[in-house]
């Protein structure tokens, strides 16, 4: 009797995520050529930037460019961040609708942040779907940030991120929420008692769930394997591990896109994406002037990767 392969779905952020957290600006043609590196490994879903104020984050200043670039391709999912209504605008207007949306659980963290209170923020939440409910393929993802530490604030009870995820509920009911642990400082029994939990309060059956991890205290890997056993199937990552938060201090780079993919495939869980050509890109990521990065496969002989 056959049976049918476990999958996953993996967010490639290094475009925004990691981009972001190099303080000098990199050519548009070195971005874009990394985008397609990503694309032709196999990666169908990425986070390829954000319509961001360039004072805030000089990084995303040639957002439009690279937009221009990608927005005809309708074989992927090209998700751009947007904190506010302002960017939602700037997206629609170069033709892309998988926008995602981000505020913190921690009120500290959202103020630094994006400047405003997090109740602002969900109200803005909420222009942002209004705005775009007569968009042509509008998908939503709402990012909740520090769902589990603050830089600032510490940990994040159950509570707390209660309050923050719940109002998603009232305004839309098909999005993907995200559980993002901003810092890398959470746990794995955290992580999936924190999914458990929301999952489990839930009204809505549409609603999507993935996990979005850093891999500060070496933890982003087994995090995502905990919140795979909640049931979450959407995971963030980072190729070559490149990234980090400048308005979290301390927080390191995403969980390395390679790393990941090498836990869930020695599980026989499938991704879609060629892990030998990824790492071939995570090369060149490494190689960026200025970048951080931190992987362990990319350390490994390729021989020994399949």
């Amino acid at each position: 009797m056959s049976t049918q392969r476990d999958t996953i779905e993996v967010m490639e952020v290094a475009p925004r995520d990691g981009f972001q957290s190099i303080a000098e600006p990199l050519p548009t043609a070195d971005k874009v050529a990394i985008i397609q590196g990503l694309i032709d490994a196999g990666c169908q879903r990425l986070e390829f930037g954000a319509f961001v104020s360039p004072k805030a984050v000089p990084q995303m200043a040639d957002m439009g460019e690279i937009a221009a670039h990608f927005a005809p391709r309708r074989d992927l999912r090209l998700c751009v961040l947007v904190p506010n209504l302002k960017g939602a605008e700037a997206a629609r207007r170069h033709g892309l609708h998988d926008l995602g949306y981000v505020y913190s659980a921690s009120q500290t963290h959202n103020q630094r942040n994006v400047r405003r209170s997090r109740e602002a923020s969900i109200d803005g939440l909420r222009e942002l779907v209004t705005f775009m409910q007569d968009a042509p393929e509008f998908r939503l993802r709402v990012n909740v940030a520090t769902s589990f530490d603050c830089p600032f604030d510490g940990a994040i009870d159950l509570a707390t991120l209660r309050e923050a995820v719940t109002p998603i509920w009232d305004i839309v009911g098909d999005a993907e929420v995200a559980l993002c642990d901003t810092t890398g400082r959470a746990h794995p029994h955290q992580v999936r008692a924190a999914f458990e939990a929301m999952m489990a309060e839930c009204p809505h059956p549409a609603t999507r769930w993935a996990f979005h991890g850093h891999d500060t205290f070496g933890m982003g890997v087994a995090n995502a394997l905990f919140a795979h056993q909640a049931g979450v199937r959407v995971f963030d990552s980072s190729a070559a591990g490149l990234g980090g938060c400048p308005f979290a201090p301390g927080a390191t780079g995403n969980t390395a896109t390679e790393d990941l993919l090498f836990a869930f495939h020695e599980a026989g869980i499938d991704s879609g994406i060629d892990l030998l050509r990824l790492l071939d890109v995570a090369d060149r990521i490494a190689e960026l002037p200025g970048g951080v990065t931190a992987s362990h496969l990319r350390m490994v002989p390729r021989r020994r990767v399949v």
